[in-house]
């Protein structure tokens, strides 16, 4: 079903389904026999969601040895890539004295959990009141206990978001590091903007913010059509191309450096790289000009 203006979702139905198949893909990765990385949590949490393609993606149920979107080792090496990257954005903003930091849509995000945070940081996560509920409820059944101060943020990113970011103790004044994972996609254009407008007010000097590299324009048709495949062969009775919105967009770089933030653009090909991967050639043509953005607040 195609979004509509104020439309609601739990982590089971529309966009918060995509946040569980992403944790899905994190159990995977966490189970092989010498993981790429390690989310302890992703899998429980999966099942407690109960969406059976799900389940059965996070169990290896759903694998096609050599197929372009289903192989085991693909899928595997791509989520690592993306969780890697934003984990390490995260270590090394930690290192350079921030503390504290800003999870928007935070969905099944496990961070303030596993991540070694230094003592003092607040970990913030924004996202719905039923998400946030709903995964501080299953976490605390676990015996979980968070590695940071967390502290969540139960409001639609539609609304007054920043105002409650401040009334659950967020100092403006003091540099933060935000990341937006797997976010930008599901935002209107204007709403894109608006989102980084209000973190431009909300950061200090030194803040400094992660999010994926996607042009919009640059994608080929063909990535249209295997992301709308790739939900049906897994089982899924959402369409994925139905939740992303289009028309034309900026790309968080070219947005960010014309307000006041540095940017850097960390390409797929080269995170791949940094990590060890090489990146299949022929995912490289389907995702154009696609990467990692990290940008500092001058």
């Amino acid at each position: 079903m195609a979004r509509t203006d104020g439309d609601t979702w739990d982590l089971a139905t529309s966009v918060g389904s995509t946040a569980t198949g992403v944790a899905a893909s994190r159990a995977l990765a966490t189970k092989q026999p010498d993981p790429l990385i390690n989310d302890p949590y992703a899998d429980p949490l999966v099942k407690a969601v109960g969406l059976e393609h799900c389940i059965r993606l996070a169990d290896g149920e759903l694998c096609v040895e050599g197929d372009q979107m289903l192989d085991l080792q693909r899928m595997c090496e791509q989520i690592a890539v993306r969780t890697r990257f934003f984990d390490d954005f995260f270590t090394g903003a930690t290192e350079a004295g921030i503390r504290q930091a800003v999870i928007l849509a935070s969905g099944l995000d496990t961070r303030a959990y596993r991540l070694n945070w230094p003592a003092g940081t607040a970990v913030y996560e924004i996202d719905q009141p039923e998400v946030i509920e709903f995964k501080t409820r299953t976490l605390a059944g676990l015996g979980a206990e968070p590695a940071a101060e967390r502290r969540t943020v139960a409001i639609d990113l539609r609304e007054d978001w920043p105002a409650a970011l401040r009334g659950a103790g967020f100092d403006p004044s003091a540099p933060t590091a935000w990341i937006a994972e797997g976010l930008l996609i599901y935002l209107p254009p204007e709403a894109q903007d608006r989102l980084f407008d209000n973190i431009t007010e909300l950061s200090a000097p030194g803040s400094r913010l992660a999010t994926e590299h996607m042009d919009m324009n640059m994608l080929s048709e063909e990535w249209t059509k295997k992301v709308s495949e790739w939900s049906k062969r897994v089982g899924s009775d959402v369409d994925l191309m139905d939740l992303f919105y289009s028309g034309d967009r900026h790309t968080a770089g070219d947005y960010l450096s014309g307000h006041g933030w540095q940017s850097t653009v960390l390409t797929t090909r080269e995170a791949y790289a940094g990590y060890g991967f090489d990146y299949p050639e022929d995912l490289a043509v389907l995702a154009g000009d696609s990467g990692y953005l990290s940008a500092e607040r001058k």
